[in-house]
């Protein structure tokens, strides 16, 4: 992958993240935050949710439950659980290659989430770790975003402020790539990312200027999304390095213990990519599902980069839970001769 690979692939995922915390945040305050009620309502409903999110294909869920954890909505397990669920967009890549055996994984990683999210925050007070706090955009009386009227947004449009004009530019723009540039077929992806470009365009068209500016352009655009894309631009950068660097593939092959842990360690890096090796591997019948079980448990897709943008800390705690987890079920399950 070349560097302009690498920033295409950046400004791509950065670009759906932003959507992603868009939305939340826009759910949240037009329901004058009910939202955090509902997510907040009881513990099992948080690991339930992320847990489901974290094992529906791609990243877009996972992305989703880091957005609910920057709001403060979900504990520190419920994250944990949400990445131990995660795998990723290598989730697509297995129901191309072995559906049957990929559907079973998902739902197994889907039990383990909600488990290992009860599990991780019964241990929190132990390890005195301190969950991620909403991070400082209240919500106020002025902060309603109920959809303006015609007239309303006639008025914005004869006036049309800087940020929405650039916004509905991006909006517009991505739009038509994804409908006439784009050259694969139509695929579940491909639709998901179209119709969240839509809401997109949908939000901004129809929310006050004040909200217009002060949630999305202040607090997510100028506090979040340059670090958001440094920290996705600089992990892929890394690991295409390293894969460039090092034949994995090979040290892999010589004994299923050293596979397995190498799975668990490999799947700390925040890319779908080096998982894939295991995939490829699993589909030959050259490891066991204990490796790829491993694997998909550490590993998470892109799922942790956003994260990473907001706090290293809690990255790092996430991911220790993920591989103590990942390395724990995987040696259970090999014992047992899978």
């Amino acid at each position: 992958m070349t560097i302009f690979e690498t920033l295409k692939e950046s400004l791509t995922i950065t670009f759906f993240v932003f959507i992603m915390m868009m939305f939340v945040d826009y759910l949240n305050v037009l329901s004058k935050g009910k939202m955090s009620q509902l997510i907040k309502g009881g513990l099992f409903r948080q690991y339930l949710i992320t847990s489901f999110l974290g094992a529906t294909p791609g990243c877009l869920g996972t992305f989703m439950s880091v957005s609910f954890y920057l709001r403060g909505l979900i504990t520190f397990g419920a994250i944990t659980g949400c990445m131990v669920s995660s795998s990723g967009d290598a989730a697509f890549v297995m129901l191309s290659m072995f559906p049957k055996e990929a559907i079973l994984l998902f739902f197994i990683l889907f039990i383990l989430g909600i488990l290992s999210a009860y599990i991780t925050d019964k241990l929190v007070p132990f390890f005195k770790i301190v969950p991620c706090k909403e991070c400082g955009l209240s919500i106020h009386l002025e902060d309603q975003c109920t959809y303006l009227g015609f007239k309303e947004i006639q008025e914005n449009f004869r006036k049309i402020s800087f940020s929405r004009f650039l916004l509905l530019l991006v909006f517009l723009g991505s739009f038509y790539s994804f409908i006439f540039l784009v050259k694969e077929g139509w695929n579940w992806e491909r639709i998901t990312f179209v119709f969240l470009i839509l809401i997109a365009f949908f939000i901004v068209v129809t929310v006050p200027e004040h909200y217009l500016e002060e949630h999305i352009w202040s607090h997510i655009i100028k506090k979040h999304l340059w670090k958001t894309f440094f920290w996705i631009f600089l992990a892929l950068f890394i690991v295409d390095s390293g894969m460039k660097l090092w034949n994995l593939e090979n040290v892999l092959k010589t004994h299923t213990i050293l596979v397995l842990l190498s799975a668990g360690l490999i799947g700390i890096i925040p890319d779908s990519a080096p998982h894939l090796i295991f995939v490829f591997m699993f589909a030959k019948g050259l490891i066991p599902f204990s490796v790829l079980l491993t694997s998909s448990i550490v590993q998470d897709g892109h799922g942790m980069l956003p994260l990473l943008s907001y706090s290293i800390k809690d990255s790092i705690l996430v991911k220790l839970f993920n591989l103590a987890i990942g390395l724990a079920v995987g040696f259970i399950v090999y014992l047992l001769g899978l």
